[in-house]
């Protein structure tokens, strides 16, 4: 029985793997993509929590929690500006551009997990 839940629980493991770089790369964007926006004056954002910041972040990455980005929009500048977006995994980048399309950010970048990008 114990066996059993090992395998389900490693199962599950490997299909959230697989579905978080699905998510991380749903933009279409690729690592190369993602530092080119930033090379080129993108914003980037860091939507993982302050600790999770403090812990390691990206080269002049700006943090705004998830939790917090709705009512941090104007924190972001424009809404044609270039945004690219990254926590720990891509889940919550994902939902973090739903929000900012939603609320009219035009060129918005899912960069998936830190270990993304890299430096």
């Amino acid at each position: 029985m114990i066996s059993l839940w090992i395998g389900i629980v490693v199962g599950l493991l490997i299909a959230s793997a697989v579905l978080v770089k699905i998510l991380a790369r749903a933009s279409g964007a690729t690592s190369a993509d993602v530092k080119e926006k930033i090379r080129q004056g993108a914003v980037t954002i860091d939507v993982r929590t302050p600790s999770e910041y403090q812990s390691g972040h990206y080269t002049g990455a700006k943090n705004i929690p998830l939790q917090e980005l709705q009512g941090r929009l104007t924190e972001i500048g424009g809404k044609n500006k270039a945004i690219v977006i990254y926590c720990a995994s891509g889940m919550r980048s994902a939902e973090a551009v739903k929000i900012l399309t939603a609320a009219g950010f035009t060129d918005v970048t899912n960069a998936g997990g830190l270990s993304n990008l890299k430096q």
